[in-house]
């Protein structure tokens, strides 16, 4: 096999820098083992070009044309000749250059898109009258003045008269004049929603009496509260509603802070929601069964399997003294189990669930 550096490459002469010699042969069909690039030098290409230009646009006689053709023939066998001692060089420089030309077209484009046109809060507000509940965080995330509007009380208050019905049969603490107060007013706006907004209210109907699969939401949160209550209905024997409470328990990050926009000061009241990190886990047993003591434990394994009768359902929970580390195994044993069997129902609910319990604070 021939040596790379034996390869020959195609060398122009003064007369070859004419449109008369150059050929589809110098472009589409040249040779690879002759020309190393596969194309036409841009020296030539740059004469041709400058050729033509001069043609159309001359009227003198032809002799004036012959002079301004050696010209320009001799000013290329110049280049001709500097460009053939930096082959080498443009072969190695070629592909770096082409890297910094997609960087710098790159950095442009930012530049371009990051160019626009900043509206003042007001406008921001108007159309917020026109967004659905579920486009509000989609609104918000817009930009800045979009989401300083979804922080005010107004945002707030005219979406829930927007969506406020007065056969719904809302909660006293849900009614309108509950919401003149700006104490917690995101989170009663919201929570009206469920029984006011029909998309939100479907969404919570659908929920199935038993879950598809056991959740892990609760895992490693704290339990707050624990209360029992008999159910009396339509059924011969009364049911029973185990009721916990749990607190999702925020673990630290790796910088020691989150990075996040800051609340303004004047509309902290409307975003306070104590429930806001809170779940409640409903469990509906057929008969009363003894539970011990877990307020202030934390729940590290939570499970739902078929009881031993393969009617109904069987609940576990295991409690803990301690949070379990990252990336530790749980501890199935050494702590306090709760067994909850036979099951009815089991539900897991939201602070933002019509059925949630409601603190005295909201």
């Amino acid at each position: 096999m021939p040596k790379k550096g034996n390869r020959k490459r195609l060398k122009f002469k003064a007369g070859d820098v004419c449109s008369e010699s150059v050929t589809v042969a110098d472009y589409a069909d040249a040779d690879p083992a002759v020309v190393k690039s596969g194309r036409l030098k841009k020296a030539v290409a740059n004469a041709v070009e400058k050729e033509v230009k001069l043609l159309c646009g001359l009227e003198a006689s032809q002799g004036a044309v012959e002079e301004v053709l050696s010209s320009a023939v001799s000013g290329r066998v110049d280049a001709l000749d500097s460009t053939d001692d930096l082959d080498q060089e443009e072969d190695g420089e070629n592909d770096t250059k082409v890297v910094h030309k997609k960087k710098s077209k790159r950095r442009k484009e930012s530049s371009e898109c990051s160019d626009g046109e900043e509206y003042p809060v007001d406008i921001w507000l108007v159309l917020s009258s026109y967004i659905r509940p579920e486009d509000v965080c989609r609104f918000s995330l817009i930009c800045r003045n979009a989401w300083m509007v979804t922080c005010t009380a107004v945002f707030w208050t005219r979406l829930y008269r927007r969506h406020y019905r007065i056969d719904a049969d809302l909660p006293f603490r849900l009614q309108p004049d509950s919401i003149g107060r700006m104490c917690c007013l995101r989170a009663r706006v919201i929570r009206s929603l469920f029984h006011l907004y029909e998309p939100f209210s479907l969404r919570v109907s659908r929920i199935p009496a038993l879950p598809e699969s056991t959740p892990t939401t609760l895992l490693n949160s704290k339990c707050l509260l624990f209360w029992v209550k008999k159910l009396s209905g339509t059924r011969p024997e009364a049911l029973w509603e185990f009721n916990f409470k749990f607190v999702k328990q925020q673990g630290h990050s790796k910088n020691g802070c989150a990075k996040s926009l800051c609340m303004p000061k004047q509309y902290e009241d409307v975003h306070t929601n104590p429930d806001s990190d809170c779940f409640v886990l409903q469990v509906t047993t057929l008969n009363f069964i003894f539970t011990p003591v877990v307020m202030g434990m934390t729940l590290t394994l939570f499970t739902i399997n078929v009881s031993t009768d393969m009617r109904h359902h069987r609940v576990r929970l295991m409690f803990q003294d301690s949070p379990i580390q990252r990336g530790k195994k749980r501890g199935d044993h050494g702590g306090t189990q709760v067994v909850l069997d036979p099951v009815n129902s089991v539900r897991l609910m939201d602070w933002w669930h019509p059925q949630y319990p409601l603190s005295p604070y909201t």
